[in-house]
């Protein structure tokens, strides 16, 4: 089996970011929070990340409220 290429995005302590693209060509983000890790695919990936840009700078989430 060939070895799947990876590339890591942003390391701390206790997380990680790190991208693979698969054997069909597509790219999957890789979040790890600490033993748990969260698999996402490009369109779900740009999803959470306007998600935690828009909690960031206090914007709330588009169109739903909680």
């Amino acid at each position: 089996m060939d070895d799947i290429p990876t590339r890591s995005l942003a390391e701390s302590d206790n997380y990680a970011i790190w991208t693979s693209v698969e054997p069909d060509g597509e790219t999957v983000y890789h979040l790890e929070l600490g033993s748990v890790t969260l698999h996402f695919f490009v369109e779900e990936w740009e999803e959470l990340a306007g998600l935690l840009q828009a909690a960031m700078g206090g914007g709330g989430s588009k169109g739903k409220k909680r």
